[in-house]
């Protein structure tokens, strides 16, 4: 279907994990990866495809009006995943979220139109349907549930999503969005809570876990999400939503308990921190639309043995995470826990 495909944010955690998964399954589509390298965008995460004629890289910023309308020029396909995603910063300072995630978009958009890509496929998250309660486990949020955002993280992403609604209705731009549950694998960032407390128990610090740890999400390796992704950039339906889940579900608490019987760690590495505000307090996907229409399904998820490989792939790449964790990323957690000294503690 596709010849030449353009990813955005493809030096981030899921978007390098995406190229990868494609270089591999669709080896003939030329991948042009358009990444600003922001702080949590690393090159390093594509390290091996500089000589791979069928990819090529941009640094720009997706708010570039013009450089996108040059690098979409030709472009058979969009995969949108450059965006702002980290809660507790969007809890600090929104306006780079909403410049990020919703201008982004708007002017990805625009070229998009503007250059009649057959294809518009937007990656956004479950976050966007706001909180389920913890009391009745049989909720799970829907393709029609209604969008009820409690972070400015989620509210830039809730935006987002309309806005490629919109051009789709208006334009008759063949866009398709997908919400996914939490990713966790290699290259995460590691302000992340899988790869901050694997990181620091590696250290031999503690892990700072926030209020009652009773947070639930569903859990979702990174490549489980890349053939969902994939499946629906070619299967998908114009116009649809597609809800992207596991049915992993496991609170904060036990996420913490397995990483601690992973790494050989007692009880005494964790430290509780004070909860952030309006933490959610549980996600939960139904993704039966997805396994009905396009025939996916996840694979790669289920623990423990999903979760010790993933502990692993940190425990052998040291120096991936090791520069990683000064400079920029150390700043923003000192600021971050600076009314909170408990947690800079347990962070550092």
């Amino acid at each position: 279907m596709f010849d030449r495909i353009i990813v955005t944010g493809g030096c981030g955690f899921i978007g390098s994990n995406f190229i990868r998964f494609l270089r591999r399954q669709r080896p003939a589509i030329r991948i042009t990866n358009i990444d600003c390298l922001s702080y949590s965008g690393n090159l390093e995460n594509l390290a091996g495809l500089e000589n791979d004629s069928n990819y090529s890289f941009v640094k720009a910023d997706i708010c570039d009006g013009a450089a996108m309308k040059q690098a979409l020029t030709g472009a058979d396909a969009v995969v949108h995943f450059a965006a702002e995603s980290h809660v507790d910063r969007s809890l600090m300072d929104s306006r780079p979220f909403v410049q990020t995630n919703v201008l982004g978009t708007q002017t990805l958009l625009d070229a998009a139109h503007q250059a009649k890509v057959k294809r518009f496929v937007h990656v956004s998250t479950d976050e966007v349907y706001g909180s389920l309660p913890l009391e009745n486990p049989e909720l799970r949020f829907t393709e029609t549930s209604p969008i009820k955002p409690s972070s400015p993280y989620a509210a830039s992403k809730a935006a987002s999503d309309l806005l490629v609604h919109a051009f789709h209705h208006t334009f008759g731009l063949d866009t398709v969005i997908t919400r996914c549950s939490n990713n966790f694998g290699a290259y995460q960032f590691p302000e992340k809570v899988i790869p901050l407390f694997v990181t620091n128990l590696l250290e031999g610090k503690q892990v700072p876990l926030y209020g009652d740890g009773l947070n639930v999400r569903d859990w979702i390796h990174v490549d489980d999400h890349c053939e969902a992704v994939l499946a629906v950039l070619e299967r998908g339906r114009a116009g649809e939503v597609y809800n992207i889940g596991a049915d992993n579900e496991h609170s904060n608490l036990d996420l913490t308990h397995a990483l601690l019987r992973v790494m050989g760690k007692g009880p005494e590495f964790i430290r509780h921190v004070q909860d952030r505000p309006g933490h959610d307090r549980r996600y939960a996907i139904d993704s039966a639309k997805i396994r009905g229409e396009l025939g996916w399904k996840p694979s790669r998820s289920a623990w423990p043995a999903a979760l010790d490989a993933t502990v692993e792939w940190y425990r052998t790449h040291e120096a991936w995470w090791q520069h990683i964790r000064s400079g920029e990323y150390r700043r923003f957690y000192d600021t971050l826990y600076a009314s909170r000294p408990e947690a800079a503690a347990a962070s550092r």
